[in-house]
């Protein structure tokens, strides 16, 4: 809840508790100095911080060494979500909520395999949810809410649970959305349009067309010559019955090699 603005620095993966699993003690303890009559005496202590969790907002104290967590949401961060973010592998939680990002989830976001909240919401991201977040089987909060995603849910039980994790992004499809996807309305071994964000898409609507126009010209090109023009008519079946009768003397010459020998 600032005003940091610009983009988010490409030089995460130098954070090296956070690009490594475990190596954390549950609670941050330290020492307090107390000067006293001449001598110093240490009062033990235990770190405590109030954090936004899963969208609630908690103390902790005891396991607050557990907790690897960064939290940028409510600023106005732009551009794109640095890849290197995917190298923070110990990261728990991830808030980049309510800032101005674009471009795509990166797409190696499930190599956060401890990953158990996650929250992109409210931004101008774009693109499809990458695949490989289907990985991260610890996720326990998911907000996508409010971007311009597109394309079909990645289908996984835990993503499947989460149906306020996507409103507010019209091109979504599949579940747990209550609109389904081009290749859902087809039905089952029928063709399957590619979605306009493919870019190396070829199989469009208008192929079809074409090859429809194209069927119709083709066809009636030669068959209303046919029935049209009374010379190429005759022509065309005369050709007929002489490659017919000519296949079948070849077919008998054939035979007759066969039965001499």
């Amino acid at each position: 809840m600032n005003n940091i603005s610009g983009i988010i620095p490409k030089c995460l993966n130098n954070w090296t508790t956070l690009a490594q699993n475990g190596h954390s003690i549950p609670s941050i303890d330290y020492s307090d100095i107390i000067p006293l009559s001449g001598d110093f005496y240490y009062l033990p202590n235990v770190d405590e911080e109030y954090l936004t969790w899963k969208g609630v907002r908690s103390k902790y104290k005891s396991i607050l060494g557990l907790v690897k967590s960064i939290d940028l949401s409510c600023n106005k961060l732009s551009g794109e979500i640095p890849t290197e973010i995917t190298y923070l592998v110990g990261l728990v939680s991830l808030n980049l909520s309510r800032n101005r990002l674009t471009g795509q989830i990166p797409s190696r976001i499930g190599n956060l395999q401890e990953l158990d909240s996650l929250d992109l919401s409210r931004n101008q991201i774009n693109g499809r949810i990458p695949i490989s977040i289907t990985r991260i089987n610890r996720i326990g909060y998911l907000d996508l809410s409010e971007n311009n995603l597109s394309g079909k849910i990645p289908i996984a039980t835990q993503l499947q649970t989460f149906d306020y994790a996507y409103g507010g992004n019209p091109m979504l499809c599949g579940e747990p959305l209550p609109r389904s996807c081009p290749e859902e309305k087809n039905g089952p071994g029928q063709s399957v349009l590619v979605n306009k964000d493919d870019k190396d898409g070829l199989i469009t609507q208008g192929f079809y067309i074409s090859m429809g126009l194209g069927f119709a010209v083709g066809f009636w090109g030669v068959c209303g010559t046919l029935l049209l023009n009374r010379s190429c008519k005759y022509t065309y079946f005369k050709s007929l019955t002489f490659l017919n009768d000519w296949q079948y003397v070849k077919a008998e010459i054939i035979r007759q090699r066969i039965l001499n020998k």
